[in-house]
Parts: structure tokens; sequence; C-alpha cells
């Protein structure tokens, strides 16, 4: 999906940059064609700031959202969720990052929290990201235990790891 929502754009870096930012912080767009996080609007001069693009390729961007019936079902639909992984040094919680071989296959959620709750892990947070709008999909595991050697060596013998990041 996420390619497909690429190529709608594939003339402008530009506007395909508002769109990852939209996918990435869970922003969407009202039927006035602003940028919203819940009710609250963003001003698109603050969002074409922070990727380094004039407001009216945001403004662009948002039009051709809402004149796309595919696109306009998507991104007034898309609601961002709070994350723990920001907030994990300051909590002194743990991020166990696992970054997938095939980020399709089926069980890697459940083979990584399985293994967590064999080892008497409590999990504060999950996140898993949509292979459909990420270019390299990881999984996120916040918890407020450390992990042992132990745990992180049967983790990364799982066939479907690839990496695994500590923080």
């Amino acid at each position: 999906m996420f390619d497909e929502i690429m190529r709608k754009f594939e003339d402008s870096p530009s506007q395909q940059a508002v769109i990852r930012l939209l996918l990435e912080r869970g922003f969407s767009v009202n039927d006035d064609g602003r940028v919203v996080s819940g009710g609250i609007e963003i001003p698109n001069t603050g969002i074409a700031r922070e990727i380094d693009v004039d407001r009216r390729v945001v403004d662009a961007t948002t039009t051709a959202i809402l004149e796309d019936d595919e696109l306009r079902r998507i991104f007034q639909n898309i609601s961002a969720i709070p994350s723990l992984m920001d907030l994990a040094p300051v909590l002194d919680l743990t991020v166990l990052t696992i970054v997938p071989s095939d980020a399709d296959q089926p069980g890697i959620v459940a083979g990584v929290t399985s293994a967590l709750s064999d080892h008497g892990i409590s999990i504060r947070q999950t996140i898993s990201e949509d292979p459909e709008f990420t270019d390299e999909p990881k999984l996120y595991i916040i918890t407020d235990q450390e992990l042992s050697g132990e745990l992180i060596n049967e983790l990364r013998a799982f066939p479907f790891v690839r990496k695994i990041e500590l923080e």
C-alpha cells in the first residue's frame, strides 16, 4: 500500500515527503484539506518547515489527497498512537527493536512476545510498523526490565530476526 501511495506522487519528491510525514506521525486530513491530529489543526507552515518544503507543497498534497477517493479514505482515518519509546530513557524503560528479515511472515509478534513472557518479562507497549506503510518495518517492544543475554540470544536465533537493537 505504501508503494502505491508513493507512486501517486512519484513526480514530486516534495509531496512524497509530506506523505511520509503524515504517515509517520499519524496525521490525518480533514474535509477542509487541513492536516489534523485528532481535532487539533496543524499549520501547513509548521509541516513545511519540518520537512523543508514550501507551504504550497503541503497545500497541493492535501488537495491531491482529497481528490483521490482511496487516499481520502486512508488519510481521513489515520490516527496517532502515543509511544513510550521517546520516554524510555526518562522512565528507565528498555526498548527492544526487532528488524525482521521478512515482515510479512506470520508469527513475528507472537514469537517475540512469547519469548519475553517465558522469561518473566512484562511488556509495557508493543508497536509493530506496518510493512505496507514502511520501507523497513520494525517491531518495538517496551519493557520495564532489562533483558538478559540468554533472552537476547534466544531472540537472535529466531529465523525471522535480521537485527536486534536495545536502548
